[in-house]
């Protein structure tokens, strides 16, 4: 699938281990305060664009991700890939180019900043503490206590249908201990929202066939899922046999297919 979303809803019939180990996440010196490894009471859930202080979490979430799909052979993104395309200098405005966010947890109130996309309270009080095994390998590069929980990847596309531009969410991912906590929602919704307010037709992404829940939690929200459409895709060595061809013959024309 070109997309990828786990959130809240989504589920896996069956789980694999992964040949590929994530790579070490290095100390970050810019966390003043270690992220707690349970929550209790209340967290503040907070979206923010990402930067280049976060492509370790990112790499560790995309992996984590990739385990979840099941496509760990295909994962091959690195540190370096990931900060050269999602972080260039100098960098596009969000939401016109890669655009990437980052959901931070808090145990306490967290001021909100113009890189906030979104954000929102964890009532808590209801169910047992939340225990993060996790949080000490994701805390955020922002400090404060916070612990990274997820991320979203998304760019900009075109519509001939609408002439106008629309956004590919690439990516939305949420670690285990905070799915069903509604932060799926929360992010697909912020983005959204930007999108609508910035002028964009419309706002895709792809899920897997066999996640009938995240179908279900995703046109609960109002999207449609065509079911008659599928994904076409040229990669590694079969994109590359296409180098330096410039034109085709007659017996290369294609199909004659439209793509909205």
């Amino acid at each position: 699938c070109a997309g990828h979303l786990v959130t809240e809803q989504s589920s896996n019939p069956s789980c694999s281990v992964s040949p590929y180990p994530p790579t070490p996440i290095p100390p970050n010196p810019g966390t003043k305060m270690a992220a707690p490894t349970t929550f209790s009471g209340e967290a503040w859930a907070e979206l923010r664009l990402a930067d280049a202080r976060d492509v370790p979490h990112i790499h560790s979430l995309i992996h984590q991700m990739a385990e979840f799909e099941l496509l760990t052979d295909l994962f091959a993104a690195t540190h370096e890939l990931l900060a050269s395309t999602l972080f260039p200098t100098p960098q596009p405005a969000p939401f016109t180019s890669f655009t990437a966010l980052i959901l931070d947890l808090s145990p306490s109130p967290a001021s909100a900043s113009a890189d906030t996309v979104g954000s929102r309270r964890l009532d808590l009080s209801a169910s047992s503490p939340l225990a993060d095994p996790e949080a000490a390998a994701f805390p955020s590069p922002r400090g404060g206590g916070r612990v990274t929980a997820g991320f979203v990847i998304c760019f900009p596309n075109y519509s001939t249908f609408l002439a106008k531009p629309g956004l590919y969410v690439e990516d939305i991912f949420v670690r285990a201990p905070w799915r069903r906590r509604g932060l799926g929602r929360m992010m697909l919704s912020a983005v959204a929202g930007r999108a609508a307010e910035i002028g964009m037709g419309r706002v895709e992404w792809c899920v897997l066939d066999w996640n009938q829940n995240a179908i279900d939690f995703y046109e609960g929200m109002g999207a449609e899922v065509f079911k008659q459409w599928r994904i076409c895709r040229l990669t590694g060595a079969a994109l590359d046999k296409y180098k330096g061809t410039g034109t085709g013959s007659q017996e290369e024309e294609d199909a004659g297919g439209k793509a909205q």
